[in-house]
């Protein structure tokens, strides 16, 4: 299969050509997009770059690491690339692990491959203390909005894909910033393809950081709960209708009442110096617990609903 690399280049000039020198043989096509660089980095490649798989794209403006990535997988769709893969410039990634990324694409086990730090105790060791929590909780909210609760950080943006599951996604309503990973899992949850993790080490050397885990962390949480709701109402309203579709919305209606009757009684006695009846304790912590337990009945169910065949191998049958 025709392999292309797609490299989105913001402020990597000083490691670019060390990247693009590290990529193995098996690749075709090696996109650089220079997303309006200030160091014009896509200058900088074309002048010292001499492999003839190099081919430099340029934005006028800049669109984020999601609006150079949707370049490329134009540019490779176009060019009848079949796997594509997504390599930062800047050397945390190591390009000696593509074949590994590509590898289960290739055999149709996968439609789409990303890496895992948080395999090896020693490599999270590595991780700044900061990154490694920041991480943890944008991988949980991850879990949450994708549906992939088996796969691990989520947030990883070295990843392979093929056009199988490329050609389903609408470039268009992705997001073009720093939400691209997590939105782009999103989308492919709900097209069921399947995702397999591939164990790689964390490098970190003199890169500069653009995204910082905690502020990350807060401006994700509004957009993984609105891709969350989204995904809840397509699979399980629109799609389907089950027992879990009649949990969650029991559950959250059981508990939203516990918090609201429990909390008022307990301002009004606050208040007036009262005590709250029996009666009222018992009601508000009885709708409290009963919705939790269908709340979490709901996803123990969705935990299950991994997709266990590539839509490639679907596609092909």
């Amino acid at each position: 299969m025709k392999i292309a690399v797609i490299i989105p280049a913001y402020k990597c000039k000083d490691q670019i050509l060390t990247v693009l020198s590290a990529i193995p043989p098996l690749v075709s096509t090696i996109f650089v997009v220079d997303d309006s660089c200030p160091l014009n980095t896509g200058d900088y490649v074309t002048a010292h770059c001499k492999d003839p798989r190099v081919q430099v794209l340029r934005h006028t403006h800049n669109q984020g690491v999601g609006g150079a990535m949707c370049t490329g997988y134009k540019h490779g769709l176009a060019e009848d690339a079949e796997i594509f893969v997504k390599l930062d410039g800047d050397g945390q990634m190591d390009p000696s692990h593509i074949p590994r990324f590509v590898e289960p694409i290739l055999d149709g086990r996968a439609d789409y491959t990303k890496g895992n730090r948080f395999t090896s105790v020693e490599d999270l060791r590595k991780m700044p203390l900061i990154r490694l929590i920041g991480n943890l909780g944008l991988s949980f909210m991850n879990k949450l909005s994708s549906g992939y609760w088996k796969i691990l950080d989520p947030t990883n943006g070295y990843t392979a894909i093929h056009r199988t599951a490329l050609s389903l996604i609408p470039f268009e309503k992705i997001s073009k910033r720093y939400f691209f990973e997590s939105d782009f899992l999103f989308r492919l949850g709900l097209v069921g393809a399947k995702v397999v993790d591939i164990p790689v080490a964390s490098r970190y050397a003199d890169e500069i950081s653009h995204l910082s885990p905690f502020k990350s962390l807060f401006e994700f949480s509004g957009k993984h709960l609105r891709n969350a709701l989204k995904r809840l109402i397509y699979r399980y309203f629109l799609l389907d209708f089950n027992l879990a579709s009649i949990e969650i919305v029991f559950g959250l209606f059981l508990v939203v009442f516990g918090l609201t009757y429990g909390g008022y009684n307990w301002w009004w006695s606050l208040v007036h110096q009262t005590f709250t009846s029996t009666g009222t304790v018992v009601l508000s912590s009885t709708a409290l617990l009963m919705g939790l337990q269908l709340i979490l009945a709901f996803l123990s169910f969705d935990m299950t609903l991994q997709p266990t065949e590539a839509l490639q191998s679907r596609h092909n049958r």
